[in-house]
């Protein structure tokens, strides 16, 4: 294994575990696209596609790997909600989606708060609430990923 893959790997391992929120979303109008092309690109945005939307993440929470690997590990391992929160470790992020908010929501408010350090709670609690954001506002979604 090459000096640069084991840095990038130490530098992964040590890294921040960053929870990014979707802050507002714009059409980037870069191109001189024509007027029918435009119109076929704001049909897509309103039945709900994606084409050529730009995402604006902004940080609304952030932890050690270590912190975020002990606050997961207060759920229970068999649950949905810690397969979920540990594919972190497989793939190097995930989306919290609102389908994904009962299941999250429920998992994480059964922790006891005297099962939790300051930073757990602090991590649930800041969890809850955008998790609550996202319920208000369906077009939103939750991006956990190393920085």
């Amino acid at each position: 294994m090459s000096e640069e893959v084991k840095e990038a790997e130490q530098a992964l391992k040590a890294g921040n575990v960053m929870f990014y929120a979707l802050s507002r979303k714009f059409v980037d109008e870069q191109y001189d696209v024509p007027e029918e092309a435009k119109q076929v690109l704001y049909y897509s945005l309103a039945i709900g596609h994606h084409l050529g939307v730009v995402d604006c993440l902004k940080t609304v929470l952030q932890c050690t790997r270590d912190e975020y690997k002990a606050w997961i590990e207060k759920l229970p391992q068999d649950s949905e909600a810690y397969r979920k929160m540990a594919g972190f470790f497989t793939f190097g992020e995930i989306t919290i989606y609102p389908d994904h908010l009962h299941m999250l929501a429920g998992a994480f408010s059964s922790i006891p708060t005297e099962e939790q350090d300051e930073k757990q709670q602090a991590l649930t609690a800041g969890l809850i609430e955008v998790l609550t954001e996202i319920y208000h506002e369906p077009t939103m979604y939750l991006m956990v990923r190393s920085r």
